[in-house]
């Protein structure tokens, strides 16, 4: 099992500058940019869900997420890693998810052997992300949650949600080649949400 979570990180992590691409996305529409903030809305899509102890459990959290999808559910079933990893910040209990691919439907996929992972849909949603390079450190973390709601404060966009941490890259992947994201779900004024 061990061998096919690694396996799997090296190939997301392609090179550290030219493979990311490959790796699904969640499908997403870009309605506005404001400043270095993009508003974009989501579509529907199936996510598994695995609660943290706190922010400092993020290991536990993937690799009990990796081991669902490399086979660890009721039909051995293997999934495609896709990106980003992503983690409710700000919470007692942060949630760490893995998006999964677009194939599939909540009812099509297998249970998973460990009760601490849990499939949920999660219905169209409308996010503001910004992005940054470099290590996810609780500073810079920190530093860019306060700008995304300072500009969405700004243009009076309602937060609908706690910030997210979503990041695309294995551990390894040297810095500059870094991408991270803090996202937050937002409920549009109708004059953007309409464009």
């Amino acid at each position: 099992m061990m061998k096919r979570i690694m396996l799997a990180l090296g190939l997301m992590a392609g090179s550290a500058v030219g493979q990311a691409e490959e790796i699904e996305e969640p499908q997403w529409q870009l309605i506005d940019t404001v400043g270095k903030v993009e508003l974009r809305r989501y579509a529907a899509r199936v996510q598994a869900v695995t609660e943290l102890e706190d922010s400092g459990q993020s290991s536990a959290g993937f690799r009990r997420l990796a081991g669902f999808i490399f086979g660890g559910n009721e039909r051995e079933q293997s999934i495609a890693m896709t990106a980003p990893v992503q983690e409710t910040l700000q919470t007692e209990r942060p949630l760490m998810t893995f998006t999964m691919p677009r194939g599939y439907a909540l009812a099509e996929l297998p249970a998973p052997d460990d009760r601490r992972v849990r499939l949920v849909a999660v219905p169209e949603q409308t996010v503001a992300a910004i992005r940054f390079s470099g290590w996810a450190t609780p500073g810079k973390i920190g530093r860019m949650t306060r700008d995304l709601t300072a500009v969405l404060a700004e243009h009076g966009i309602a937060v609908a949600g706690p910030p997210m941490l979503n990041q695309y890259n294995p551990p390894w992947t040297p810095p500059l080649f870094r991408r991270n994201e803090i996202t937050l779900a937002i409920d549009l004024p109708e004059q953007v949400a309409g464009r």
